[in-house]
């Protein structure tokens, strides 16, 4: 098996989809209240105190802990078919029907969460590795299920998912440090080839 790997955001994309996701499930006034409210946890994050797994569940957790999951799988939903296919990248798109042409396994592994980023992986017949929310009694907990797929992550997380004995050559794309242990997992790797 040949197994070809995308970052999303960022490399399929042109932009991060989980602000472009936030900007979209929020009016204009709450995100930008809950971003002054968040300012301290984004400012240490940007200044290196805090890891990008807390900031994001912090900021995941003001916006959507205590949803109604159906409404939150709806609403990502809608998202995925209305808005994704804005931000994505045409060329990435061929570079997947290429893959795809060639017999090759196509998945996407990201940091993004995948309750909107399951419906366009589908659409696109392409398999998900991504981070998942936590559900309890049908609300979100606010917190992620699985560790946020990023860096070491997407190489721990594609390992539980694919036998790698089983795999005769591996490609990888990407366009951050947070891929930088996909991509040398990758006998052919392209960095910000997009």
């Amino acid at each position: 098996m040949v197994l070809a790997i995308f970052d999303f955001d960022g490399t399929i994309t042109t932009r991060d989809s989980f602000r472009h996701f936030l900007q979209y499930s929020v009016t204009k006034s709450d995100y930008y209240r809950g971003l002054i409210i968040l300012s301290p946890v984004l400012i240490a994050y940007t200044l290196g105190l805090v890891p990008a797994n807390v900031a994001k569940q912090k900021v995941f957790a003001h916006f959507f802990g205590g949803w109604d999951s159906e409404r939150f799988e709806a609403l990502a939903e809608r998202y995925s078919s209305s808005e994704i296919g804005k931000i994505v990248r045409p060329e990435a798109l061929e570079r997947v029907a290429w893959h795809q042409e060639q017999g090759h396994r196509v998945v996407v592994v990201s940091a993004s969460i995948s309750t909107w980023l399951n419906h366009w992986c589908r659409a696109q017949d392409v398999d998900l590795v991504s981070t998942e929310v936590e559900i309890q009694n049908e609300i979100l907990t606010g917190r992620f299920r699985t560790p946020n797929c990023r860096g070491g992550e997407k190489v721990n997380r594609l390992k539980e998912h694919f036998d790698f004995s089983a795999i005769n050559y591996v490609y990888a794309y990407g366009n951050s440090r947070g891929d930088k242990e996909m991509l040398e997992l990758a006998d052919e790797k392209y960095y910000r080839y997009f």
